[in-house]
C-alpha cells in the first residue's frame, strides 16, 4: 500500500493515524466511494483508516512545507503567506490522496483486462480436457496471468477454507474492479446456478470479448486521427511558426537578448508539457482489452 507524497514509513503513519480517527471518520462519511475503491485496489484498510492514514502524512508535510516557505519569505517580512502556499499545496494533495485508490483500482482494470482473454482460453483447455472447475481455477491461480491469477488464487483460498465455490466467485465480483472480468464471473455464477456446462459459458464469454476488442481496436483507430492532427498543429506547427514569428518580432522590437531566452524557453517548456498531455491521452485512449 502506498501513500502518495508521503514523507513517513508506514509504521510510523499507523502510529500517527489513531490521532486522525475522529476526524477523518466524519470526512469518510461523505465519501461513499472510498470504501469501494479500497477494496477494489486490494488496500487492507477501510475508508476512515485510510483517511487518518493521509491526514498523518499531510500533518507532517504541512510543518515542513510552512518552515520552508515561511523562511524563503521571511526575506520580504511576509511569512504568512509561505504557510498559506503550503496549506494550499497540501490541500491540493490531500484531494490527490482521496483519489489514489480509484487511479489505483483503474490501473487493475488495465492489469486484469490484459490476460483476461488468455486466462479463460486456457482455463476452457482444462475444463475440455475433463477437468472440474476447482481445477480450472487452480491452474489458473498457478499461471502467470497477472491479476486474474491473483483474484483466482484469492479464491481457491477461501474454498479451501471452507467457503462454497459460488460464494466465492460472487466475492471476486465484487472486489475486482474490471467491468469486463465481473461481466465473466457473473455468467460463470449464472451458469452454476442454471446447471448449464460451464466450458459452454466460457467460450460465449470469450467470442462475446474477441468481438469487443475488435470494435475497441476500431474505435481506438477513429480517435487517434483526430489527436494526431491536432498534435502536428500544437506541438510541430505552433512551435515551428511561433519560433519564425519571435525572431522577426523580437529583432524588429529590439528585445534584449535576456528576455529573448526566457521567451524561448518559455516555449521549450510548453512543447514539453503538451508532448506529456498528448501522451497521458492517447494512453487514456487504449482498449482497456489490450492492457497496458
Amino acid at each position: 500500500m502506498i501513500i502518495p507524497f508521503s514523507l513517513l514509513p508506514l509504521p510510523m503513519l499507523k502510529k500517527l493515524s489513531k490521532a486522525f480517527l475522529g476526524i477523518a471518520s466524519g470526512i469518510n462519511k461523505s465519501l461513499p466511494l472510498l470504501q469501494m475503491n479500497l477494496t477494489r485496489s486490494n488496500f487492507e484498510l477501510n475508508g476512515a483508516e485510510y483517511i487518518s492514514y493521509c491526514l498523518a502524512s499531510l500533518s507532517f508535510l504541512f510543518v515542513n512545507l510552512s518552515l520552508v516557505f515561511a523562511m524563503l519569505m521571511d526575506k520580504y517580512n511576509v511569512v504568512w503567506v509561505g504557510i498559506v502556499i503550503a496549506f494550499f499545496l497540501c490541500t491540493l494533495i490531500f484531494v490527490i490522496q482521496l483519489n489514489y485508490p480509484a487511479i489505483e483500482a483503474s490501473r487493475r482494470i488495465k492489469k486484469v483486462d490484459l490476460e483476461l482473454l488468455a486466462s479463460l482460453r486456457t482455463m476452457i483447455i482444462q475444463l475440455n480436457s475433463g477437468l472440474p472447475l476447482f481445477n480450472a481455477m487452480v491452474t489458473i491461480s498457478k499461471q502467470d496471468f497477472g491479476e486474474v491469477s491473483k483474484e483466482f488464487g484469492k479464491a481457491i483460498r477461501e474454498i479451501s477454507a471452507g467457503v462454497s465455490q459460488q460464494k466465492a466467485l460472487e466475492k471476486m465480483i465484487l472486489r475486482n474492479p474490471s467491468p469486463y472480468f465481473r461481466r465473466t464471473i457473473w455468467q460463470i455464477v449464472s451458469g452454476l446456478q442454471s446447471g448449464a456446462k460451464v466450458v459452454e459459458v466460457i467460450e460465449r464469454v470469450v467470442d462475446n470479448l474477441g468481438k469487443e476488442q475488435v470494435i475497441q481496436i476500431e474505435k481506438y483507430g477513429s480517435q487517434l486521427n483526430p489527436i494526431a492532427m491536432f498534435y502536428m498543429m500544437v506541438v510541430v506547427i505552433l512551435p515551428a511558426l511561433g519560433i519564425t514569428f519571435l525572431i522577426v518580432i523580437t529583432s524588429f522590437l529590439g528585445v534584449s537578448s535576456e528576455l529573448t531566452k526566457l521567451i524561448f524557453w518559455g516555449l521549450l517548456v510548453f512543447v514539453l508539457f503538451a508532448q506529456i498531455l498528448f501522451r497521458g491521452v492517447v494512453k487514456q485512449k487504449r482498449p482497456a482489452l489490450l492492457g497496458e
